[in-house]
């Protein structure tokens, strides 16, 4: 049997299915950190200046982040740990024992886990860009990406420098506007904004983004469930605070014979999504209760629905009441992040840092297999007076509540 094999299984027992997980740091070389994920102060730039700063963490993730040539091999990767220390990747755990930590559906369609989620924490906006749908990230060996959006109160004491994203176009925009946008890349603001529309952020609400749909984000500090994908392209060239894109950026996983047509580009957008004039109404995501408040309230728990409308990715909040325990069951395997309080997870303490050191592990962040997510995990809230609160991310739930007029 394999080191790895001995490990992951040794984690398993250890944990009666829950697997405790550590922090995944990483950088983006055109982001500014808005220092809001707990990162030490001095621990931003842990990776070189030259990397960017870190303004994510990365959750349950069995995905490579691409970051350029000087990305590690297990950057955006996701360690169990056992007898305190990083023992293995979850994403070969899962390699060599499939169904077990992700279920047999899972499993047999994806033959990994295929989605991770993440705290996205930027000083400022991001430039419009897009996440291409399958039939483009095929092209480049990827998957298309949809992603969803939520805005944690307990990760938000203040907005940053925009707390707008901007999404789509304005229904009236052409195709020959945003044609000529990108052809001028190159020759300073491009002005792909003037064809946009900004939606103000609402704190513990959120957005579905799905593949082909232009976005520039918000600076407020956001959880974001997605699918096990990376790819992306940047479409607008100068940032409101003067910062240059460089023009690789714009050409990002386009094949190689597509650089330089800027038809292609244009091509993956999803162009009657990003007009679509109740984009709001159609995208925009409140939580939704799991069950009647006061059956749950009775039991010392809350569970709400806060990412519901994408089929293969979706999220919950769960905050259990001071000095309450609670188990909870779910249909199939989670990642889990605890942003608030501090307890008790199944056989692991767990609690919410005030501030980690790169490097440093922590309780805040599980893996739960289906079998004991079905099962269910006893959680107890150790304090008299703070919440517990914690997020829970899915890929496919069998239990996801369908959307109205579905």
């Amino acid at each position: 049997m394999t080191d790895k094999m001995t490990w992951a299984e040794k984690a398993l027992e250890q944990g009666k299915g829950v697997l405790r997980l550590a922090p995944v740091w990483v950088s983006r070389s055109f982001c500014r950190p808005g220092k809001r994920i707990k990162l030490h102060p001095d621990d931003y730039y842990a990776l070189g200046a030259d990397r960017g700063g870190i303004d994510e963490r990365w959750f349950s993730s069995a995905t490579w982040a691409e970051n350029g040539p000087k990305t590690a091999e297990d950057e955006g990767l996701s360690y169990i740990v056992a007898d305190g220390k990083k023992r293995i990747l979850l994403r070969d755990a899962v390699e060599l024992l499939g169904a077990e930590i992700i279920g047999e559906h899972l499993y047999k369609k994806y033959g990994r886990w295929p989605m991770f989620s993440k705290f996205f924490d930027n000083a400022g906006p991001l430039p419009h860009h897009i996440h291409h749908r399958d039939e483009h990230a095929k092209r480049v060996g990827a998957a298309g990406k949809p992603e969803m959006y939520f805005y944690p109160s307990q990760l938000n004491n203040h907005g940053g420098e925009f707390p707008f994203t901007f999404f789509g176009f304005n229904p009236e925009t052409s195709k020959e506007q945003v044609l000529d946008a990108l052809k001028n890349f190159t020759k300073g603001d491009n002005k792909l904004l003037d064809l946009s529309r900004a939606y103000k952020l609402v704190l513990d609400t959120g957005y579905d983004v799905l593949p082909g749909v232009m976005h520039a984000p918000g600076s407020l500090c956001t959880y974001e469930p997605q699918f096990a994908s990376d790819v992306y392209a940047m479409y607008q060239s100068v940032l409101m605070n003067g910062q240059v894109l460089e023009e690789d950026l714009l050409w990002k996983n386009c094949p190689e014979e597509e650089k330089g047509n800027y038809e292609y580009l244009l091509e993956v957008i999803d162009w009657d999504m990003n007009v679509d004039p109740d984009f709001h109404k159609n995208r925009f995501m409140a939580p939704k209760l799991v069950r009647p408040v006061e059956e749950m309230e009775d039991e010392g728990y809350r569970e709400e629905w806060i990412c519901y409308k994408s089929d293969v990715v979706c999220a919950k909040r769960l905050m259990v009441y001071p000095g309450r325990s609670v188990t909870v069951r779910d249909a199939a395997a989670y990642g889990t992040i605890c942003i608030q309080g501090k307890g008790r997870f199944g056989e692991f303490d767990m609690e919410s840092p005030a501030q980690i050191r790169y490097g440093q592990l922590t309780n805040d962040e599980f893996f739960v297999t289906e079998r004991a997510a079905r099962e269910g995990i006893r959680i107890t809230n150790s304090s008299d007076c703070d919440n517990l609160v914690i997020l829970k991310h899915f890929s496919e739930n069998p239990e996801l509540p369908a959307e109205e007029g579905a």
